[in-house]
């Protein structure tokens, strides 16, 4: 028995030696896997902040790439940062603003775009008469007698900047097929010089009442 154990022990204890040290680097060594952190990209809305209330910040890129490594508590949630410009103090004009992102315990690693070019107009308010368009077919005979608008006029509201495009405020009232009076509510809608509808405009109210009376007139004998 003896003389077995004696056979190769050089080997043997090389073997052993061999098995130890890698028990221990597996024991004691950091886990390549375990240590590995990975990256999550996420879109988070950008926001402004420290603007006024009579300024509006106008800008087209409306979302932000954020770049973070994956915390030990798991994956990131785009609730979990913001991605914001600092307004504060700032008036009407053109600006190239840094976006900021507050993320606090978050390791950030990359975010696009790093600033933004963006333009502060004005919000201002004109009152302005409402006006009616018919629209539909035209019948021979038919006439508007009386037309009454509640309320008459609207408020406009608005960046200054689309304001200077309003020519007019208007609702469109549908001829009807015989001398029938119309009684809605119809929608004022802001437009411009060549009567396109213009958006981002505001109109208070939303909503007037119109009532329209119309007669049928026999045509002329010749």
């Amino acid at each position: 028995m003896l003389e077995r154990l004696r056979a190769n022990l050089g080997l043997k204890l090389l073997s052993l030696a061999l098995a130890i040290a890698a028990w221990a680097y597996f024991r004691l060594a950091p886990n390549p896997v375990a240590a590995a952190r990975f990256e999550q990209t996420l879109l988070v809305p950008i926001t402004t902040t420290g603007l006024k209330s009579d300024r509006i910040a106008r800008f087209t890129e409306r979302q932000a790439v954020v770049s973070v490594v994956v915390p030990r508590s798991g994956p990131v949630k785009p609730d979990d940062l913001r991605a914001v410009l600092d307004l504060e103090g700032r008036g009407v004009g053109v600006y190239n603003v840094p976006v900021q992102v507050i993320a606090p315990k978050l390791d950030i690693r990359s975010l696009s775009p790093a600033s933004v070019t963006l333009s502060i107009e004005r919000i201002e308010e004109r009152r302005l008469s409402v006006t009616v368009r018919y629209v539909g077919q035209i019948r021979p005979g038919l006439v508007v007698d009386r037309v009454d608008m509640v309320p008459s006029s609207v408020l406009l509201r608005g960046p200054s900047g689309d304001l200077e495009h309003v020519a007019g405020v208007r609702v469109e009232v549908p001829l009807p097929a015989t001398a029938t009076p119309f009684d809605a509510m119809l929608k004022p809608v802001a437009v411009s010089a060549t009567g396109t509808e213009l958006s981002g405009i505001d109109v208070e109210p939303n909503l007037v009442r119109v009532r329209a009376a119309f007669s049928a007139v026999a045509p002329a004998k010749r």
